[in-house]
């Protein structure tokens, strides 16, 4: 049954008012959270709407900044010592992730051990949460900013904003009853984000603050600070472009190359999460939406904008609030867009600890302790692998910590096939050699410990009825084992030789089996 296209976009328009009210906070708080101006999350909240929603072949992905990508981004800006120079990074990024769609690079993020992704995430959630609780305590070492105020306690790790420290400890309180079982049975619960509560209770405490005990109230810098805009050329103005004279640096370039691959990754696999909850089972082209990422990232490090990337939390709200087309994607970021011209004043009575404790809520979500006992009831390897992911973004960073989790999957999955590639026996002169699998020449070390064991006046038999291919280097050194047993009355028979391997080996192997019989 077809839907009518007025009843379509009604419900794109709904799913798109939604979605803006949950990007709004994110985008500030995110923005905070990398330590750069609020603008840059909400242009890269627009032009995720505006940009990568109008090119994606996506139906209900929604694009814009993202908590993942924060670690990278403080890091990265700290390494190259200024933001323009970043935003040079986060184009040319852009650029790489073009290139990436036009060699077809979409595919190989299946190939990616969900024990890494698992890793990655819970370790930028321990990350968030490690980083956002001074933010959301208001802390500060010399508390210059709250000079003259009465909420503040002085400590051994510096000043604490009592008011502040409240304000995040309610907001955490609503974030996490709001989803539970006994709240959603209220409809206005399950019309409204929980985000976009905290943030609207959050302005509420600042404005009564204001009127009643100023001095209480979170002092200008512990508050959101967008620029008042007025019209397109007071936006212009807070544009900050990058630094094209930083494109001889290879630092810039490193950077680039890891904000376009933890992008990508990030992208694809939000796509295939938010895929799946879609009941029309819709499925974009993923090498489209590198691409459409690509161009996004471009613009938006050309206008001062954070990295973007495909993201879950927003497309699954889109999906659930009803989205049929791509059109409510564009109009959330038609609502940012509009935002920041109506509503600044409003938005900059935000407490920052309001945003801290949104993070927070995401950090612990990401790294609860129900996904640590899960991943360790998945057995030794599983664990190993998400273990080492988690120690190597934190120790290191993000890419960093996803190439060790994807090294310690290949060194794992080489020691399980190399435990498993045969079964030795004996029973006493009488030796079983049993091929179970494929026989690769990192099996060779293994195989010349059990063969030089065979006392001399022996037999020894070799079964390869379940293996498919022997590595030559494994041909070669029976082989040679099989001459030198000659000395030592060493008598070894083949069984079932149909390997798929060279003519020449295969002879080699007919020939021992032959000098043998």
């Amino acid at each position: 049954m077809k839907t009518s296209p007025l009843l379509s976009l009604k419900n794109d328009l709904l799913a798109g008012i939604v979605v803006f009210l949950i990007a709004l906070p994110l985008c500030l708080g995110i923005a905070n959270a990398s330590g750069v101006a609020p603008i840059s999350g909400m242009i890269a909240g627009i032009v995720g709407g505006l940009v990568v929603a109008a090119l994606s072949g996506s139906s209900i992905s929604v694009s814009g900044p993202a908590a993942g990508m924060i670690v990278i981004v403080v890091g990265a800006i700290a390494q190259l010592g200024s933001f323009s120079a970043f935003l040079t990074a986060v184009v040319l990024a852009g650029i790489f992730q073009i290139v990436f769609s036009l060699l077809k690079a979409g595919r190989f993020a299946a190939y990616t051990p969900s024990s890494v992704i698992k890793g990655m995430l819970a370790a930028i959630g321990i990350l968030l949460i490690v980083k956002q609780i001074p933010l959301a305590l208001g802390m500060e070492e010399d508390g210059s900013s709250h000079a003259g105020a009465a909420s503040v306690v002085r400590t051994a790790f510096g000043h604490v904003s009592v008011t502040a420290a409240g304000i995040a400890l309610l907001s955490l309180l609503i974030l996490f009853t709001w989803e539970t079982k006994k709240m959603r049975r209220y409809a206005i619960v399950r019309s409204l984000a929980a985000p976009l509560v905290v943030v609207a209770v959050g302005i509420a405490i600042t404005w009564l603050l204001d009127m009643t005990s100023p001095h209480l109230a979170p002092p200008s810098e512990h508050r959101v600070d967008l620029p008042a805009l007025r019209s397109l050329e007071d936006l212009t103005k807070t544009f900050v472009f990058p630094d094209l004279g930083q494109l001889w640096r290879f630092d810039v370039w490193t950077v680039a190359l890891t904000l376009a691959i933890v992008a990508s990754l990030e992208t694809l696999l939000s796509l295939e999460a938010v895929e799946q909850l879609d009941r029309s089972k819709r499925r974009a082209d993923p090498n489209r939406e590198l691409a459409a990422q690509g161009v996004g990232n471009l613009v938006s490090g050309a206008l001062g904008g954070l990295p973007i990337t495909s993201v879950i939390v927003r497309g699954s709200a889109n999906v659930h609030a009803g989205a049929r087309s791509k059109l409510s994607a564009i109009f959330h970021g038609a609502l940012l867009l509009i935002c920041m011209f109506a509503l600044d004043e409003l938005l900059n009575l935000i407490p920052l600890a309001c945003l801290a404790a949104i993070l927070l809520h995401t950090g612990f979500k990401l790294a609860k302790p129900s996904i640590f006992l899960a991943t360790a009831k998945q057995g030794f390897y599983y664990f190993a692998a998400f273990s080492a992911t988690i120690i190597g973004v934190i120790a290191f960073d993000l890419l960093m910590g996803i190439l060790i989790g994807l090294g310690t999957c290949i060194a794992l999955t080489l020691t399980v096939n190399l435990r498993n590639t045969f079964t030795f026996a004996q029973y006493d002169n009488h030796y079983l050699l049993v091929f179970r699998k494929d026989v690769s020449f990192l099996g060779k070390v293994m195989l010349r410990r059990h063969l030089l064991s065979i006392a001399p006046d022996s037999a020894l038999i070799i079964d390869a009825n379940h293996v498919d291919y022997i590595d030559p280097d494994i041909i070669e050194f029976i082989h040679t084992f099989t001459e030198e047993g000659r000395n030592r009355n060493i008598k070894v028979n083949w069984h079932n030789l149909h390997v798929d391997t060279s003519p020449a080996t295969k002879r080699t192997m007919l020939e021992m089996s032959k000098t043998a019989a």
